[in-house]
């Protein structure tokens, strides 16, 4: 895992910190696993948002994958994350679960479901149908700290091959390879990489727009218009919680709470900014921890049959 240059950053944040001292600058967490240039420019209005409301200097960190923000969060270099991957959300709280407060989870602005799936896809034109027809045929999971990536279809994978990812399922596939994230995994299945992979969507709204949010839209608005006409969805999974929204507890108190309520007017007064920075139409709505509680075990279970 690349986290060298998380550990470089410099915090500016302590435990004791009047309010008077309230930190000069806020560090926005950014899961990794898609272009970085396309990171920071879906993100850039939300620090323009930030600086002037709080009087800050934003810094947005991209890390290079989903472990580095787990650790940014746990180590006290990242401030707040708009949308955090469940599994990621868990693997913070497993390993301490007074690090973050959850703000809220994100909702979709249609239809107010509070889901999305993890599904397979292959090429349009390849002659797969379901997932036993990738059986001896190369996979692509996204990130080991993804839900929609790797948890999910693991889960599924297990119940219906038996195995694990490190025997690639009882060998039903020739490959299982993590190539670091969702857009990484459907430019996979374009590049013949991989024959199937995971990848995430709401699949709710229009499919040939690539549904109200998920990877597909991201790639749709980079460089791939016809995306959706290139690909097939052959499974999909369980509804899956939404990302929380979370704020750091170490940031001190007074600051903490105008972090919070930044993030709700964000959310309210600039939406385009908080749909760009999220990918999908999504607004923020109400969340606890035991929204999380499924994934929460589902990822401890994980925790305990790598450590067997």
């Amino acid at each position: 895992m690349k986290l060298t240059s998380l550990a470089l950053l410099t915090s500016v944040m302590a435990f004791g910190v009047s309010a008077a001292d309230a930190p000069k600058q806020l560090n926005l967490g950014i899961l990794g696993g898609q272009n970085a240039t396309q990171q920071i420019g879906d993100n850039q209005c939300v620090k323009t948002f930030f600086d002037k409301e709080l009087g800050v200097d934003t810094q947005m960190r991209n890390a290079s994958d989903y472990s580095g923000v787990i650790q940014g969060l746990l180590g006290g270099k990242i401030d707040m994350v708009l949308s955090m991957s469940p599994a990621s959300f868990a693997s913070v709280y497993i390993q301490n679960p007074k690090a973050v407060d959850v703000v809220g989870i994100v909702v979709d602005d249609k239809d107010q479901s509070r889901g999305y799936h993890s599904v397979v896809i292959v090429k349009a034109d390849s002659p797969y149908k379901k997932i036993d027809d990738l059986k001896g045929k190369s996979f692509g999971m996204a990130d080991p700290d993804s839900t929609s990536g790797f948890l999910m279809p693991n889960q599924a994978f297990k119940k219906m091959f038996g195995g694990s990812v490190d025997d690639k399922y009882n060998n039903t596939f020739s490959s299982v390879t993590f190539s670091g994230g969702h857009e990484q995994d459907i430019l996979g299945v374009l590049n013949n990489q991989f024959d199937g992979a995971v990848t995430w969507t709401s699949m709710v709204g229009d499919y040939n727009s690539g549904y109200t949010s998920g990877a597909f839209g991201r790639l749709i608005r980079m460089d791939h218009p016809d995306l959706m006409k290139q690909i097939r969805i052959i499974w999909q999974s369980p509804l899956i919680p939404n990302g929380p929204v979370l704020v750091s507890n170490r940031l001190p108190a007074d600051f903490k709470a105008k972090v919070v309520s930044a993030i709700k007017k964000l959310d309210k007064e600039d939406h385009a900014c908080f749909v760009k920075a999220v990918g999908g139409q999504q607004h923020i709505g109400e969340a606890t921890v035991a929204d999380y509680q499924n994934i929460i075990d589902m990822k401890r279970d994980l925790m305990k049959g790598s450590r067997g």
